[in-house]
């Protein structure tokens, strides 16, 4: 499967199980988000239980497509749980980038690189990566050309991009709601589409099968119900670009 939608609330929950299961799960539980809150800890936030199900699929697709030494991008990383678990996987060859500074206070900073950059113009060569994740970020402050243009430069030919965010079938209207200073979009099927066209133009391509039906909004925030969905584009080799 190449794009697939979230259905229910139950899948975030056995997603999270599993994660459990494996010992793959770092999310920081209520006391430690209090005690933050209230000055008495330090340290970072880690993770967001809601984000169990694409974290979950992200790592098992890498798990079972990438080579544990390969290097992988993980962009919006701050805050994000992706990145600690492939490195319990694992994973060697980590990179983290955000526009946060913060991200240098994160776990792990001895064998996983976290950059302060954006993500649309990072500071790195082209064709550096073999996979690159985002989980929850592309709907924020989308630039679609921008976004493409950068994640076709850094990815090596049959390289990867997995990427989650925010989805209902019928256009949601989120004018005048941004998060991080950002505007927020939730991707209508339409939108998705269009998406897609476009990545072509920058040589990325569906793995599979696309799947875009939802019934169940299981996920609520700033008085909007939607549910998210999950993308494998693959970098195929210059020789079939197509041309815009």
């Amino acid at each position: 499967m190449s794009l697939e939608v979230l259905k229910s609330r139950t899948q975030i929950d056995q997603a999270r199980d599993e994660l459990r299961r494996r010992r793959l799960s770092f999310t920081s539980s209520s006391w430690q988000r209090l005690f933050r809150k209230l000055g008495v800890s330090n340290g970072i936030n880690v993770g967001d239980k809601l984000k169990s199900w694409d974290v979950l699929k992200t790592a098992a697709f890498i798990e079972k497509n990438i080579s544990k030494s390969a290097p992988i991008l993980d962009i919006g990383a701050f805050a994000s749980e992706l990145l600690y678990v492939l490195h319990h996987l694992g994973f060697s060859n980590l990179t983290g980038i955000d526009l946060s500074p913060d991200i240098k206070k994160m776990a792990y900073r001895n064998c996983i690189r976290y950059e302060v950059s954006d993500f649309m113009h990072t500071p790195f060569e082209a064709e550096s990566f073999d996979a690159i994740s985002a989980t929850s970020v592309i709907e924020h402050g989308f630039n679609s050309e921008a976004l493409l243009a950068e994640i076709s430069r850094l990815l090596r030919p049959q390289g990867h991009f997995v990427a989650s965010f925010d989805y209902w079938p019928q256009k949601v209207n989120t004018n005048d709601i941004e998060f991080f200073g950002m505007d927020w979009k939730i991707f209508s099927e339409q939108e998705v589409r269009e998406f897609l066209d476009e990545a072509a133009a920058y040589n990325l391509h569906p793995r599979g099968e696309i799947q875009l039906d939802a019934k169940e909004k299981p996920i609520s925030c700033a008085n909007k119900s939607y549910t998210f969905a999950w993308l494998v584009l693959q970098k195929a080799p210059e020789a079939s670009r197509v041309q815009a």
